[in-house]
């Protein structure tokens, strides 16, 4: 082919991609309105299993491994996913949302769709979906399959058309409605219990906890997490009921998480690329019917107690499927563990000043966050850029945030509705830097309607020696993640 027609053939497909990325955000997309609903007329089940079964049923005969949770389930299920494979086998991996391309949410092995596979999958999923249009709602594309039945669809043909020997599966939101929750599972996740949703999943932890337990099928083995004493009855009751096997963090499984304190100048080169094993390490210890598991100075990769319990999780997991019969060796978890890096998971994109994008996007996760900070880092001063999610906790992520932050850049991200304005923010910042202190708070909050000038004016603030924290959601590191790292964005 000559270079013409290469260049000729590359604009194709990006045209096709275009279309394709059109097509499916042109469908109900909860991840990018203003509220989320949660209930059955809007989150069907009985119409994900129409679809897949008018698409042959693609997640048929594939193992699979299921994972909810209010935090840490995309992180688990990278983990275990990267154990499989390491171990050997074709592995795939349907996660949400994504930060840069949507082809990273259909992931075989560690590496993310091809557009012109992400084009196939499409061209083939449209006239199945347009028949579904015209058979449930006419020309009214509300009540046909959403955007995320789309992509877990488009995942499950994906994986089926690479004859993956197992997937693992990310509950979107909730468990109990998500369509994810049509597949039969070999093992089910939960990986912890906060408050987030509440507006959708309850107001309480008990409330949640049913709703992840959602996922629970019967027979199928139950994992947990660390959590508070009444979710995790609730699950347990609800695994009783469908007569499952649960295995619990605490109980069962236990981990000890080993930090490296460190300081923005001890941050190399080396440490930022391929050698962050060095940064944490963990022992775990777990009771597995036929096996007594116990792993010493497994090198982290990912940093913080709160990726350690997520790994912690993942090794259970993996006890659980040898216990079924799936050869996945020790070494198969070191590897992965030392290898596993997750952009926006505390990820240090940068040093002199270090730069760090974290997707703490509730209460929960925004403790974890600084228990980072407290655990692997010296107290240098530290500057935050902070936007949030009108449905979120803000003012609680905001109280947690704080005491940890010398300065803070505040922002909205501009790629989804859901962001609260820039002034609301401010103002919900400098309450609580009051309420904290007298110390005056109008040289230390500062607020800029574009994230791109609010990430100009961090720099402008930053001494080589501090420490930058972008976070507060999903959206915002997703917008600024491509400038931090120096490039454009793939939007879409």
């Amino acid at each position: 082919m000559s270079t013409k027609e290469s260049k000729k053939s590359g604009l194709d497909t990006a045209g096709r991609r275009a279309e394709a990325i059109e097509f499916l955000l042109g469908r109900i997309n909860y991840e990018r309105t203003a509220m989320v609903p949660y209930g059955r007329r809007q989150l069907k089940l009985d119409r994900m299993r129409q679809l897949l079964n008018r698409l042959g049923n693609p997640d048929a005969g594939i193992p699979i491994v299921h994972v909810a949770g209010t935090k840490g389930k995309g992180s688990t299920a990278a983990m275990i996913a990267t154990m499989l494979h390491a171990a050997g086998y074709e592995t795939g991996l349907f996660s949400s949302p994504h930060l840069d391309r949507i082809e990273e949410r259909f992931a075989v092995n560690g590496m993310p769709c091809e557009g012109e596979e992400l084009v196939a999958l499409v061209e083939e999923l449209r006239p199945v979906v347009q028949a579904m249009d015209r058979e449930l709602a006419g020309e009214d594309t509300s009540l046909g399959p959403t955007y995320f039945e789309l992509t877990t669809a488009i995942a499950l043909m994906h994986f089926a058309r690479r004859k993956v020997d197992v997937a693992v599966l990310e509950v979107g939101l909730g468990g109990r409605l998500d369509s994810t929750n049509v597949c039969q599972p070999a093992v089910t996740l939960i990986t912890s219990i906060s408050l987030d949703h509440t507006k959708q999943l309850g107001t309480t932890l008990p409330e949640i906890a049913a709703e992840k337990a959602g996922i629970i099928k019967p027979g199928v083995p139950v994992l947990c997490g660390h959590m508070d004493k009444a979710p995790r009855q609730v699950i347990a009751e609800i695994a009783k009921q469908h007569g499952c096997r649960m295995l619990a963090a605490g109980s069962d499984f236990r981990h000890r998480y080993r930090p490296r304190l460190l300081s923005s100048n001890l941050l190399t080169d080396d440490l930022l690329a391929d050698n962050q094993e060095t940064l944490g390490r963990m022992d775990f210890d777990g009771d597995f019917a036929e096996e007594h598991l116990r792993l010493t100075g497994l090198p982290l990769r990912l940093l913080g107690e709160h990726q350690a319990a997520n790994a912690a999780l993942a090794i259970a997991t993996i006890a659980e499927l040898r216990r079924q019969g799936w050869s996945i060796s020790t070494a198969a978890i070191h590897q992965a563990l030392a290898k596993l890096s997750l952009p926006g998971r505390f990820e240090i994109v940068s040093r002199r000043p270090t730069v760090v994008l974290d997707v703490a996007h509730n209460v929960a996760s925004a403790e974890a966050l600084v228990e980072v900070f407290d655990s692997s880092f010296s107290g240098e001063n530290r500057i935050l850029l902070l936007a949030a999610t009108q449905d979120k906790d803000v003012r609680g992520i905001v109280r947690v945030l704080m005491p940890h932050f010398g300065r803070v850049v505040v922002t909205q991200y501009r790629e989804n509705p859901r962001a609260v304005p820039t002034g609301e923010l401010g103002q919900m910042v400098r309450e609580e830097l009051g309420r904290l202190g007298p110390a005056e708070t109008g040289d230390r909050v500062y607020e800029r309607d574009l994230p791109i000038d609010a990430w100009q004016l961090v720099q402008e603030l930053a001494t080589s020696e501090q420490l930058i924290c972008i976070t507060g959601s999903f959206f915002i590191v997703a917008e600024l993640r491509p400038e931090v790292l120096g490039g454009e964005r793939n939007t879409l």
